[in-house]
């Protein structure tokens, strides 16, 4: 039988030292009985999955708005999809991959409707009262906003999961798992919103040829599987771009692990540098990937125009309800009269789904 004795056991056997051990946990803020078959990490990693944050990502935008198609990410696909890549850098690397999923399944939670451009409006509308960021959101919600538990509020996460998500909003100390869930997030959007941006006909692989890494993982596909049609050859390019960043990451992060002498996770602190990080000639390429992604893509008329509409919608529901609190649910009413109206506002609005704030908006403006 597998306990969780063992697995912790079996944590010191196998994972590096400079990885996090669960049994090393600095616990959480509520003590509570650990248990029986899963580990510290593996109960948060359950927790988040089971939260209302988490099923909400469904319905709220990666790139393209849910209404646009039925194929295209979420944020919760984008989730699921970035925390593979996650745990297959932190397996290769003898991280634990537990901590890193669990860092990964949560680090959109924050997000509010319609991307960044919602996240863009509520920041605007925030900024006489204390701001929006979305890092910062996803704290307050698996630390307080979540209501799952009797005794306390929040998910009551362990120290090490939410510090990942603190280093996630640029602290200084990270934990060696949480600058792989960091780096594995840029690598899973640069490869999925690129494989959105060609199935809606925005990009194109002529666009692309004068982006270097596509055209190196091109003229393998022509080598190897000229014949395929295009539509298979976009969806092998995209596995090739993901490998070839996951292999560099890995590559250059062992090295980096041996020139700083990288022997526990305290070692971190005296390293002064990232430890987790792509090769400099293939951090040039991936910048240039990204730079090509947001002037072409996220820049692009149509996602401007249609996450614009999210950002209106946005604002009229805030306008209202700021003028209407009575109009608000019970909860966020009660909540307001310990936090303020203006922050259970803003927590209310953020944790729409784009659908959620289409129907509120037909509801409050459009019905007759």
């Amino acid at each position: 039988m597998l306990t969780r004795a063992f697995i912790e056991r079996r944590e010191h056997e196998f994972l590096a030292p400079y990885a996090i051990k669960s049994s090393e946990s600095r616990g959480r803020v509520y003590p509570e009985k650990e248990h029986d078959f899963r580990t510290a990490f593996q109960r948060d990693r359950d927790r988040i999955i089971h939260s209302t944050a988490f099923r909400r990502l469904e319905y709220k935008t990666q790139v393209f708005v849910n209404h646009e198609g039925d194929h295209y990410r979420t944020r919760l696909t984008h989730t699921i999809e970035m925390s593979q890549i996650a745990r297959t850098i932190a397996r290769a690397l003898r991280l634990n991959e537990d901590l890193t999923e669990a860092i990964a399944l949560a680090h959109d939670l924050g997000h509010g409707p319609f991307g960044h451009a919602g996240q863009e409006a509520l920041s605007e509308l925030m900024k006489q009262h204390g701001g929006f960021e979305h890092n910062a959101q996803c704290l307050r919600i698996v630390e307080k906003l979540e209501e799952s538990y009797a005794n306390f509020h929040g998910l009551n996460l362990t120290f090490e999961v939410r510090e990942g998500l603190r280093k996630h909003a640029r602290n200084q100390i990270p934990s060696l798992e949480a600058e792989v869930v960091d780096l594995a997030d840029s690598i899973a959007y640069n490869g999925h919103d690129l494989d959105d941006g060609l199935r809606s006909g925005l990009l194109n692989i002529r666009m692309l040829a004068k982006i270097k890494l596509w055209r190196e993982v091109d003229r393998y596909i022509q080598k190897k599987s000229p014949r395929a049609p295009q539509g298979i050859q976009n969806k092998i390019a995209i596995r090739l771009l993901i490998n070839r960043m996951t292999g560099d990451l890995i590559e250059e992060t062992l090295r980096h692990l041996r020139r700083f002498a990288i022997q526990k996770p305290a070692d971190l602190r005296r390293a002064g540098a990232k430890v987790v990080r792509f090769s400099k000639a293939l951090d040039a390429d991936v910048l240039e990937l990204k730079k090509f992604l947001r002037k072409n893509l996220y820049l692009h008329p149509h996602v401007i125009r249609v996450t614009r509409e999210g950002q209106h919608l946005i604002r009229e529901l805030f306008g209202f309800y700021a003028a209407h609190p009575a109009q608000l649910p019970a909860y966020v009413k009660r909540r307001a009269a310990k936090e303020g109206q203006w922050r259970s506002l803003c927590d209310y609005i953020a944790g729409m789904t784009d659908r959620y704030a289409a129907e509120e908006y037909h509801r409050l403006f459009l019905r007759k």
